[in-house]
């Protein structure tokens, strides 16, 4: 083993040779032990530089850190971009609709606006008017006869406006009165669901009706039962499940033949319990002469009365409108049982006999909620008045 001396040369030396008293001074470990440890809060370059200044040792300078490299600039957050546009705004997703449902009404009015509104158009003529035929297009286009009559006798009194804008205004006029624009559900109490009982014959697209009402009411969110009272009609109840289930609502039914008024004193527990929107309840459909039908929506109407006392309910007939003045008497008998609240004109878009509408508004007071121009469940329209009128004379 050689061993060195502080600042001598190095000394060969046994290991079995002690170290000698006079040799503790020049340990080979030197006096550095002393001196401690360098301050560890003292930076990394000037452990460096002290290292560098000590004779005879070599320290290599360290090399320079790479420059950082800059860091990419972020990429500008594209604008938001929706499906419906960026401008979107609640009001104009309503207009918009409107809009589209009014391009609809005048598409299904298309065989009306050919047929009566076109021979109703073709009475005008330079200005002036040829009453008889302007009379009988009313009368063969269900308006009726005394009601055409008595319409013709006041646009020919006046003098204000054209013969055209006459008639027109009249018409307009026949029309019952409106609390809104456009129905909306309302609740039949606080904390209850709106109830809507919709009654109409076999046939006229009652149970359709009430699955394209379904259809609208889900598509703006809100929660629908259904309630299969029509129970005489066996295929009725698995018509009506299929409607709910195309449109994700809830439906209450029971075995054919079973209490109507029962269906729906559980459909309204099931939907309060369930916190539904809105209850729409099918009715039995047999002929409106037979008593025991009016009697049966009279009963039903008085179960929602003892489970809801002062409950708000709308009831809505459904007439067909290629019954004619057949369907007005239908709709007078309904309204005198159970007190209509709304109409809805199915098939509206294979008749060229528009008038119906003007008639029925006008012999019963009861506004026509809503219009039916088509088999899809978007082709349930809200019925505008002045979109009707319009849609036939221009």
């Amino acid at each position: 083993m050689r061993l060195f001396r502080r600042g001598g040369q190095p000394e060969d030396r046994t290991p079995e040779q002690p170290q000698q008293p006079d040799e503790a001074a020049e340990d080979v470990i030197g006096d550095e032990w002393q001196q401690g440890s360098p301050d560890a809060s003292e930076p990394p370059a000037a452990l460096e530089e002290t290292a560098a200044d000590v004779p005879g040792d070599i320290v290599p300078e360290p090399a320079p850190a790479p420059a950082p490299e800059p860091a990419p600039a972020p990429a500008p957050e594209p604008a938001v971009q929706w499906a419906w546009g960026a401008d979107y705004s609640p009001e104009k997703a309503d207009a918009a609709r409107r809009e589209r449902e009014r391009e609809q009404l005048e598409a299904g009015l298309q065989k009306s606006r050919t047929g009566f509104g076109a021979r109703l158009r073709g009475a005008f003529g330079g200005g002036g008017a040829d009453w008889d035929e302007i009379e009988e297009t009313l009368i063969t286009g269900d308006v009726g006869a005394a009601l055409a009559m008595d319409l013709v006798e006041r646009a020919r009194r006046r003098r204000d406006v054209t013969p055209e804008l006459a008639v027109r205004d009249e018409l307009a006029k026949l029309l019952a009165p409106r609390d809104a624009e456009h129905w909306e559900p309302v609740p039949a109490l606080a904390d209850a669901p709106a109830i809507v009982l919709v009654v109409g014959v076999n046939g006229t697209g009652k149970t359709t009706t009430i699955g394209k009402l379904a259809a609208r009411e889900r598509s703006k969110g809100r929660r629908v039962v259904l309630a299969a009272a029509d129970t005489f009609r066996a295929a009725a109840i698995d018509q009506l499940r299929i409607w709910a289930q195309r449109t994700d609502s809830e439906i209450v039914a029971h075995a054919p033949n079973a209490d109507p008024a029962a269906v729906v004193f559980d459909a309204l527990d099931a939907a309060i319990a369930r916190h539904a929107d809105i209850l729409i309840a099918d009715t039995a459909g047999r002929l409106h002469t037979k008593s025991n039908l009016m009697e049966e929506l009279a009963k039903v109407r008085r179960v929602i009365d003892k489970r809801l006392p002062g409950a708000r309910v709308e009831t809505f007939f459904v007439l067909d409108a290629t019954t004619g003045q057949n369907g007005l008497a239908q709709a007078k008998a309904f309204h005198e049982a159970v007190g209509l609240t709304g109409v809805v004109l199915t098939k509206l878009d294979s008749t060229a006999k528009g008038g119906i509408v003007f008639a029925i508004e006008k012999e019963i007071g009861v506004p026509v909620r809503f219009v039916g121009v088509g088999e899809r469940a978007e082709d349930l329209l809200p019925f505008d008045p002045e979109d009707f009128v319009a849609a036939l004379f221009d």
